[in-house]
């Protein structure tokens, strides 16, 4: 389908990319990592006419989280993340917002399992869990859509740190073979930091896939 729209909100001081997406002429909108300032991202939302319906999060690191609260209070949406994420989220210690000085901690609404496809709105959302930024690290596949939200696993000729509590390199590299490998050239990828890029740029040109 051709009628999605995925907007790009750059947030908190590690430049985090939240996003949000909608179907053209619907008023209910996703968030996929509300990285900071959850008021802001609910004014810019409502200044286009939309709503949150839900709000997906692809691991639990400070710099994807911190608006999270706001932005669930102020719209009341759900937010849902991988199970395998729980204890990090709710940890400042391992989430890292201890380490820069302004501790958080999120309980998801829903917590999702591997390969779950989830019927969100006008959207069906596959769960692909792959470890090893954190252990519970996950991407959202749009099925209908070849557009996948990669988080910090997957960057532009890039791949996410894993030298933070529960990341592992060797985990990292499984995930992208066993998860991101089989994944169409076409699939658009729109990661964590950074710009878009496609699944097959990466499988050509990124040093971390093979």
């Amino acid at each position: 389908m051709s009628d999605i729209k995925v907007g790009r909100i750059v947030l908190s001081i590690c430049a985090t990319n939240c996003y949000y997406i909608y179907r053209e002429g619907s008023t209910e909108c996703i968030v996929i990592d509300p990285a900071d300032r959850g008021d802001q991202i609910y004014e810019v939302l409502r200044s286009k006419g939309l709503n949150v319906g839900n709000i997906l999060l692809t691991h639990g690191h400070f710099d994807h989280i911190w608006g999270c609260d706001e932005l669930r209070k102020l719209s009341g949406a759900g937010v849902y993340a991988l199970d395998k994420e729980e204890m990090l989220l709710g940890d400042p210690s391992l989430n890292a917002s201890a380490e820069v000085g302004r501790p958080c901690t999120v309980k998801a609404d829903v917590l999702v399992s591997d390969l779950e496809v989830m019927e969100l709105g006008d959207f069906r959302i596959q769960v692909l869990a792959t470890p090893g930024h954190t252990s519970g690290s996950c991407c959202y596949l749009l099925l209908d859509e070849d557009i996948l939200f990669s988080g910090d696993t997957l960057f532009e000729e890039s791949v996410g740190r894993t030298d933070l509590p529960t990341g592992n390199g060797g985990e990292l590299a499984r995930s992208i073979r066993e998860k991101l490998d089989p994944l169409d050239d076409k699939v658009k990828v729109y990661p964590g930091h950074g710009d878009m890029t496609t699944i097959g740029h990466e499988r050509e040109y990124n040093y971390f896939w093979n």
